[in-house]
């Protein structure tokens, strides 16, 4: 599929076209080169370069054009037509790169290098870093899907960049290609990724940006999860007794979460009774199980009170009894169940058990418990253009039950289903148009939780509607391995996975980092990451085993959380590091709140992935304590949702959240942080305004009793004339602001109040209002 010239209005609308970056990518002769300097070369004679076409502004003329070609389209021509190609790109030598690949068949993660032999097999994006003597910008390869096929990078031979492309289906063949790999440059590595995909978006026509969609309110409310606090075996007494105790707790759930173990399941051996997967209770002995009936299993349909039965009565009673439970999500796997739906069962739709098939790329994966029993098993599937019943039966039940909405698990699937179907592209196409009508008409076309979702098919395909998704692989409490120092270096692991993943899904979906347990050895690693990750919070603590002191740093009294405006991403500084095994680097990410930014430093380093063995493992001795430095400059002000402003600040006020102290940091200055192994820092960084005839220097910090502190400045507003700032702060607790002067007097809503004034912060008590969402903090000098 060619590029379409008359798609740039679109991108105009977008705001992308802009032309007037002095950027280019072109292959000449036999390398690709960005700005002139080549990056991939002994390109192959069958390699195919296509010129962006939707970068140009009108007015630009020919010479001009030539020299902002920021973006080409790339392909191939093969010899025979065939279902899957392998195809070398150009040869990568010494120049670093970062990489998203899979390392699991549903999961992604950070991979770096600096040749193409040490890239990893179903890489899905890989930029390359910049070189500021040669003129060289940062450069993007994005596989993409052409027609039938879908792409992905790999390793070729003598430090080859190979492209994979594939249909999924030995029925669907093809030889000539023009637009399977996008390649884009760019000074700015977070414009760069955000600027690709807005080609893309308007190149397909297939998805929809983040930018948008709005994702669902369970964003900005604290949630609880039912997994491990019961895994398989959760009943209604049980979540009602977990709810109760958080809202005792003083930690009420905006948002709960009903995981996997409410379904009617049974093997294929098993008959069809009232008791439905009585005994499919173990880890993985859920998998084989195929979906019998839209309906919830014996445990919620037995259910009785005075409002009736079944799951619709309990769903009513727990909405009513806990009014801070807004919103009741359930678990659902993509194909209905682990297994699919079972065949030819009364009142079900048609359904087929078919053989999964892994490609090449896939078997290069980690050894995976679900893969080993959905391959042993099969998937009883839908058949495409009956999905639509499928999503429609379950969820027309959940919606007349009450629910509000799903969490879509085990979602990368079909890619080894599809040989009957068309291929994994025209598959993909029909389940996801089928799932988003069914979201659109049942759960107000936002209610998803999207999960095991990472490959580019369904980014590419399935976020037309979807607006939230996991970034990282789950939250594991201890090694499923048997690793005893798993309980710790899975930890870093998770934060790697969100983090970096981010960089490429939160142009699609809004991040979620999973949840995690109040109470686990690593929790306040995970607090803190989740504080400034910018999506949803919510934790899976066993009933009435809660840590209310870390959990009180993340939620407010009435069940809202302290989000940040954008989705946590690494710093410039470890883009092309390795913050899991190599004993030296700091994982630093920034976010922006709507005042001040935030800087979060974990020391991550103790296991990740291994290349030889194909797995996760601890390298122990790199666990140990990471120095890094840190700076104002370490966040991207001008790269958030709503960016910040900091032109002609020269001082910066950065509150060390652990230490408990406050800095003033030039623009440029930088510091030294030490951390031991899964420890961290957060640093509040507050520009520092000057105001009134009396240059009085402010700036504000917020609560420092919550992990995201600056989180709880809504606004601010200064009276020069009277010397008066303004805060709205929400939330409550030790609100602290730097001021270069003591204040006059403090009032809160109006009423004077105490406070104190010590090594130039004020510190001050704020309640929880009593009538309005902010108090309004005054401060007069």
């Amino acid at each position: 599929m060619a590029p379409s010239l008359t798609k740039n209005a679109a991108l105009d609308a977008m705001g992308l076209v802009d032309g007037s970056l002095p950027l280019s990518i072109a292959l000449k002769g036999t390398s690709f080169v960005a700005n002139g300097h080549p990056f991939l070369t002994e390109v192959p004679a069958n390699i195919i370069a296509t010129p962006s076409p939707f970068l140009y502004l009108k007015s630009m003329d020919a010479n001009a054009i030539a020299k902002n070609t920021v973006g080409c389209f790339v392909g191939f021509d093969a010899d025979e037509p065939k279902s899957r190609h392998v195809v070398p790109v150009g040869k990568l030598r010494d120049i670093r790169f970062m990489s998203i690949f899979r390392f699991k068949v549903w999961w992604t993660t950070h991979w770096v290098g600096s040749n193409g032999h040490e890239l990893e097999h179903e890489t899905q994006m890989l930029i390359l870093d910049k070189n500021d003597s040669l003129g060289r910008p940062y450069v993007l390869l994005l596989p993409i899907i052409e027609g039938s096929f879908r792409a992905s990078l790999q390793p070729g031979l003598d430090d080859y960049v190979d492209m994979c492309v594939e249909s999924g289906s030995t029925r669907v063949c093809g030889s000539s290609f023009r637009s399977c790999l996008y390649i884009h440059a760019g000074d700015d590595p977070y414009r760069l990724v955000k600027e690709a995909m807005k080609v893309i978006r308007v190149h397909l026509g297939s998805f929809k940006l983040l930018e948008e969609k709005t994702p669902p309110c369970i964003v900005d409310k604290f949630g609880w999860c039912t997994w491990d606090a019961f895994y398989l075996n959760v009943h209604p007494e049980g979540v009602w007794e977990g709810v109760k105790g958080l809202v005792e707790g003083g930690c009420p759930p905006g948002m709960v979460l009903i995981d996997d173990g409410w379904q009617s399941i049974c093997h294929d051996e098993d008959p069809i009774t009232d008791q439905e997967g009585i005994n499919r209770t173990s880890a993985g002995e859920q998998m084989p199980c195929r979906l019998i009936k839209f309906e919830e299993n014996y445990k919620f349909r037995e259910y009785l009170s005075p409002s009736g039965t079944g799951m619709g009565a309990f769903i009513r009673d727990l909405k009513e009894q806990f009014k801070g439970v807004e919103q009741v999500y359930v678990w659902h796997a993509f194909c209905g169940y682990w297994g699919g739906i079972r065949p030819n069962v009364p009142g079900m739709p048609e359904a087929k058990v078919i053989a999964p098939n892994l490609s090449p790329g896939l078997q290069m994966t980690m050894e995976d418990l679900a893969v080993d029993k959905i391959v042993n098993n099969g998937v009883g599937l839908v058949p495409p253009h009956l999905a639509h019943h499928m999503y429609d039966g379950l969820h027309s039940h959940l919606e007349s039950a009450g629910i509000d909405g799903v969490k879509v698990d085990v979602i990368h699937l079909l890619e080894m289903l599809s040989e009957e179907y068309g291929g994994r592209v025209d598959l993909a196409k029909a389940y996801y148009k089928a799932l988003t009508a069914s979201v659109k008409k049942h759960f107000k076309g936002n209610g998803v939780i999207a999960s095991m979702e990472h490959c580019n098919d369904f980014f590419l395909l399935g976020t037309e509607s979807i607006a939230l998704g996991r970034v990282g692989d789950d939250f594991w409490c201890t090694d499923p391995s048997g690793d005893p120092n798993g309980t710790y270096w899975l930890q870093g692991c998770h934060m790697v996975h969100c983090a970096y993943n981010s960089l490429w899904m939160g142009n699609f979906i809004h991040p979620d980092w999973d949840m995690f347990q109040s109470t686990h050895p690593c929790a306040e690693f995970h607090a803190a990451s989740r504080a400034i990750s910018g999506g949803p919070i919510y934790v899976s603590d066993c009933v009435g085993k809660h840590n209310f002191k870390l959990l009180k740093s993340l939620v407010l009294p009435d069940g809202s959380i302290l989000r940040c405006q954008y989705h946590a991403l690494p710093t410039r500084d470890c883009l092309f590091e390795d913050p899991l095994h190599d004993g030296k680097t700091m994982l630093k990410i920034w976010n922006l709140n709507k005042y001040t930014g935030v800087l979060g430093l974990f020391n991550c380093q103790g296991g990740g992935w291994c290349p030889v063995t194909r797995r996760n493992k601890s390298v122990c001795e790199f666990s140990h304590t990471v120095t890094c430095s840190a700076s104002s400059e370490d966040i991207e002000w001008s790269n958030g949702k709503r960016p910040m402003c900091t032109k002609g600040v020269d001082v910066f006020a950065v509150y060390l959240f652990k230490d408990d102290k406050l800095k003033l940091m030039k623009s440029s200055d930088k510091f030294e942080v030490s951390l031991e192994p899964f420890s961290f820092e957060l640093f509040t960084v507050s520009p520092v305004t000057v105001f009134s005839k009396r240059l009085i220097q402010f700036a504000p910090i917020g609560l420092v009793n919550m992990l995201n502190s600056g989180g709880a400045i809504q606004s601010l507003e200064f009276g020069d004339h009277a010397s008066l700032a303004k805060i709205g702060v929400r939330g409550c607790g030790e609100m602290r602001v730097f001021a270069s002067e003591k204040p006059i007097s403090c009032k809160i809503d109006g009423e004077a109040v105490e406070f104190d004034y010590e090594d130039k912060m004020v510190r001050v008590q704020v309640p929880w209002p009593s009538s309005s969402t902010l108090s309004m903090v005054e401060l007069l000098f």
